[in-house]
């Protein structure tokens, strides 16, 4: 399975989902193990360190500081990663909005991490983005 690829079908059948944990980002330097028991959501190894992004309250146990509270949103529709425009469409209305985002594509579906106080607000203009391209 490709996933979708149609910019117009892509952003008419996408259901936003918000979920109800918050977020942060972490980072650990080059060489530091993971924490016993953290399981995050996300790693990324970067040429400073290995980027997180974990529940709020895992960071805490694990005693990393986190940054960017924020809220997770998972667009559902397999969208393909070869897919052009999708993430833009939506990063650009966020932005419009003068909200911030960090989109994180995945194999199946594309996530969206929203400031935590925000969320709502996202869910709103995503709902809207879905009915204006509906056809």
């Amino acid at each position: 399975m490709t996933g979708e690829t149609n910019l117009q079908r892509l952003l008419a059948s996408m259901t936003p989902r918000l979920l109800p944990d918050v977020h942060v980002f972490a980072t650990l330097a080059q060489g530091v193990a993971m924490p016993d028991g953290l399981v995050p959501v996300m790693s990324f190894r970067e040429r400073e360190g290995l980027t997180l992004i974990v529940t709020e309250g895992e960071a805490q146990s694990a005693g990393l500081a986190g940054t960017f509270r924020c809220r997770m949103i998972t667009l559902d529709i397999h969208s393909s990663l070869e897919a052009v425009g999708f993430l833009a469409a939506i990063t650009t209305r966020l932005a419009a909005a003068g909200m911030g985002v960090n989109p994180v594509s995945a194999f199946y579906h594309d996530h969206l991490f929203v400031p935590a106080e925000r969320a709502e607000e996202a869910m709103a203009i995503l709902a809207k983005l879905v009915e204006e391209n509906w056809a």
